[in-house]
């Protein structure tokens, strides 16, 4: 498996991929704009992508791209061949975990978006069954055996000194990672359980952020002189008489 993004093709990916797909759809139709940049994921993603209201789509990734995906450009995800402030809205669909410099991942998406731009990223958690199945077994039942697993606390922390705002989180995916399609589906309620239980121990994340840009606001000086009061009597002149000489 040359690809980290082939892991998704069969269970368990396949079942985190659809919960995914499902939280993009519901992340996606109140963002505006021109341009949409897509980092890394091809196939799936890039189908969904199309129900955003943003004009033109582009695919960055280092595979070709499937049939129907949208313009593709092979370039580094820590070093975005992109203009600053040009792109409305950054998809990072786990890129950081992928990524040899995760943070500069960041850095990169957020010198490309606009002020006020959103950037959806998706990443597996650590702190969860999906983490502990992946370092109890170096196969990590088929898991991507390379991959960061950053957790969404310390996301949210580069997100914040970043200058973004959290707008959304969505825990994803509480079932073992199980590599049998017909038992995962059996148990998909666990997914509705863990969500009211023990949120933060899902086995992956959704985050949606939005660039904050601060302004600073000229005050404008005030030259007027205030008149000078002396208490208890009135002013007298400066200069001395003639007669006083």
């Amino acid at each position: 498996m040359t690809q980290p993004w082939r892991w998704f093709l069969e269970s368990p990916g396949q079942d985190l991929l659809d919960l995914e797909l499902g939280c993009l759809e519901r992340m996606l139709p109140d963002i505006f704009g021109y341009y949409l940049l897509q980092v890394g994921m091809p196939g799936s993603f890039c189908r969904m992508v199309q129900i955003s209201r943003v004009r033109h789509h582009v695919l960055l990734t280092d595979v070709a791209a499937g049939e129907g995906d949208p313009l593709q450009a092979i370039a580094e995800p820590s070093q975005l061949p992109i203009a600053t402030d040009s792109i409305d809205v950054v998809i990072l669909p786990h890129t950081l975990d992928f990524a040899r410099e995760p943070h500069q991942v960041l850095r990169e998406a957020e010198r490309v978006l606009i002020p006020e731009g959103r950037l959806i990223l998706f990443g597996f958690n650590p702190w969860s069954l999906w983490g502990l199945w992946r370092t109890l077994r170096s196969s990590g039942a088929g898991m991507p055996a390379s991959g960061n697993a950053i957790s969404p606390f310390r996301v949210r922390d580069w997100l914040s000194v970043l200058g973004f705002d959290l707008e959304q989180q969505e825990p994803l995916m509480f079932r073992p990672p199980l590599g049998y399609g017909g038992l995962m589906r059996r148990l998909v309620f666990l997914d509705r359980v863990g969500r009211i239980l023990w949120p933060a121990f899902a086995g992956a994340y959704a985050l949606r952020a939005v660039k904050r840009v601060s302004t600073l606001t000229p005050i404008r000086p005030s030259w007027s002189v205030r008149p000078r009061v002396i208490a208890g009597r009135a002013a007298e002149p400066t200069t001395r008489s003639a007669r006083g000489v």
